[in-house]
């Protein structure tokens, strides 16, 4: 198990670099079949989810990426009925699709049950009623199986995932991302985390590439999550049609209004700007 002293959670990602997070209260420790699950409370960021001795989402700070994975895609294309979201156990990304009416269904695969469980029991602000949802479709399964096996159509997949390590390796593959794209709608999207641009440079980099072999209309957008250090986080975006993502702001500031949805950081004039990247990050 990764080592946890009973007053600081200490996350090392990067050569050089650590940062450190006050433990009030360890609420939930356990090796799962797949990885080392911790759940606890922070004076300022709340209950915070570690899977393997990295930080996957706060309490206080989550919108920013949710709210990013989720709206963005959705509202771009603008009639997304079916969207499937591969990982995403603590609830957040579902919760958020959900929000959108229009959504007729949202189907979740994560293969930890622990990690759905627990965010339910420990965390359930993320998923906010959103696992009972009746739309909501809850696959305990690999998710890379799931899109290789499936024969249904998805208008949106949102791949919800930790950085690629462990049982989220497999997910940062050609073969993965073909088979993703192969059940999506003619205008189907698909997002992914792609890592912090500043310090994961090869992580964003070979995310775009894979998605310009493969789609259409490929890209990477930001957000700005402040627990994952060191500024952007980069998020990846292909489509099997470049209609999309040149979806006005007036366009999008009327989907979303008449979505009548809540937000603490998506916003459509960020929606218009986050596919503008800093030089450090051109590709």
């Amino acid at each position: 198990m990764i080592d946890v002293t009973e007053t600081w959670f200490s996350e090392t990602l990067h050569p050089g670099f650590q940062q450190r997070f006050e433990i009030s209260k360890i609420l939930f420790r356990s090796q799962t079949e797949l990885q080392d699950l911790v759940i606890f409370e922070n004076p300022y960021f709340g209950r915070i989810l570690a899977l393997d001795g990295v930080i996957q989402t706060t309490e206080r700070d989550e919108p920013c990426y949710h709210e990013m994975l989720s709206h963005v895609p959705i509202l771009a294309h603008g009639a997304a009925r079916e969207v499937l979201i591969i990982g995403g156990g603590d609830g957040g990304a579902l919760r958020d699709v959900l929000k959108h009416k229009s959504v007729d269904r949202a189907t979740m695969v994560e293969i930890d049950r622990s990690v759905v469980d627990m965010c339910a029991e420990f965390m359930p602000s993320l998923s906010d009623g959103a696992f009972n949802d009746d739309r909501a479709d809850i696959v305990i399964a690999d998710g890379v199986k799931f899109a290789k096996e499936t024969d249904r159509r998805f208008d949106v997949i949102i791949i919800d995932s930790t950085d690629p390590i462990g049982p989220a390796i497999p997910l940062f593959s050609d073969e993965f991302y073909a088979d993703c794209r192969n059940i999506l709608t003619d205008d189907g999207i698909i997002v992914c985390q792609s890592g912090v641009g500043f310090v994961q440079p090869d992580e964003a980099r070979e995310t775009y590439q894979r998605l310009n072999r493969l789609f259409a209309d490929a890209a990477l957008y930001l957000t700005q999550v402040p627990t994952y250090a060191f500024g952007y986080m980069t998020l990846g975006w292909g489509a099997r049609s470049d209609r999309a993502r040149k979806t006005d702001i007036a366009t999008i500031q009327s989907r979303f209004d008449a979505a009548q949805i809540e937000t603490r950081y998506y916003t459509p004039g960020i929606h218009a700007g986050c596919f503008s990247l800093p030089a450090y990050m051109e590709i």
